[in-house]
């Protein structure tokens, strides 16, 4: 026996035993995995971002309008660590990510995922997108931009109005963010090509010079009518001479000009003074 006013220690860690027994009885499975949303849009994975599907229906059954759906992102390797929390003050946040090495963000009510598709509604797709708030304005349970490549797991857990989980999906499959590849690190040697490659280059390379030598071709034949004339036909070369024919306008005659008696015509002319 102990002092008195102090449990033994079995009977203590018997009590932790059983209130996390309790838990994880009144914990509902729910038999759905979280992933990535297959509407055909751009960007879904970035290198900070990821789009989900939006968890509709899924917890129809299980939630009444005053509890609250959280998505929980963890490193993929740290999932199997992570503990829910009991309270609402036990909820790990973003800046923590780095350390506790998950955080949970995104809260919803039940209303905010009705069964209905909004795509007909309002235009917008059914998505979550995780690490879009580039300003924190979500405060504090800010959906921060994820901190690197990954890969990252998710679930979504249900949670009473004190904070106490009633409900959890499965984890999703590894999502591994997109990397961009600094400049230097890209290789432009030609010897590090492929021989289709080569070939290829070979080919195009070819036909563009003999595309150039055509037009230079065509630009000689062209430009060379300008500065030389052609040869001049052999009835206009020096030393021969043909003729043309000139036909003049038809000139109408004009009037008879008054002559002087006697000189009418088919009379004699006049006699000639000569003696």
């Amino acid at each position: 026996m102990g002092p008195p006013g102090r449990q033994p220690r079995p009977c203590l860690l018997l009590l932790l035993v059983l209130s996390c027994f309790q838990t994880s009885l009144s914990l509902e499975w729910i038999p759905y995995k979280p992933q990535i949303t297959a509407w055909n849009l751009e960007g879904k994975v970035t290198a900070t971002t990821f789009s989900l599907e939006q968890p509709r229906c899924v917890f129809d059954g299980h939630a009444n309008a005053k509890d609250t759906i959280w998505l929980v992102v963890a490193f993929t390797n740290a999932s199997r660590d992570f503990r829910n929390p009991q309270t609402l003050a036990d909820i790990p946040l973003s800046p923590r990510m780095l350390t506790d090495l998950h955080f949970m963000t995104l809260p919803l009510s039940l209303d905010q995922l009705p069964c209905e598709d909004p795509v007909g509604v309002s235009g917008s797709s059914p998505l979550l997108r995780v690490g879009n708030d580039f300003g924190c304005h979500q405060q504090p349970y800010c959906n921060v931009p994820l901190p690197g490549p990954g890969p990252y797991s998710v679930k979504f857990l249900l949670m009473d109005v004190g904070g106490a989980p009633k409900a959890e999906t499965e984890w999703s499959d590894p999502i591994t963010l997109h990397q961009g590849k600094a400049p230097s690190s890209i290789d432009t040697w030609p010897g590090r090509r492929s021989g289709c490659m080569i070939v290829i280059a070979s080919i195009l390379s070819s036909l563009v010079g003999l595309l150039l030598l055509a037009f230079l071709a065509a630009s000689t034949v062209r430009f060379s009518s300008l500065w030389w004339p052609k040869e001049a036909p052999e009835h206009l070369r020096i030393g021969s001479f043909m003729g043309k024919r000139y036909v003049t306008h038809h000139i109408p005659p004009s009037e008879a000009a008054t002559l002087p008696v006697g000189c009418e015509p088919g009379l004699d002319p006049l006699p000639s003074l000569s003696p």
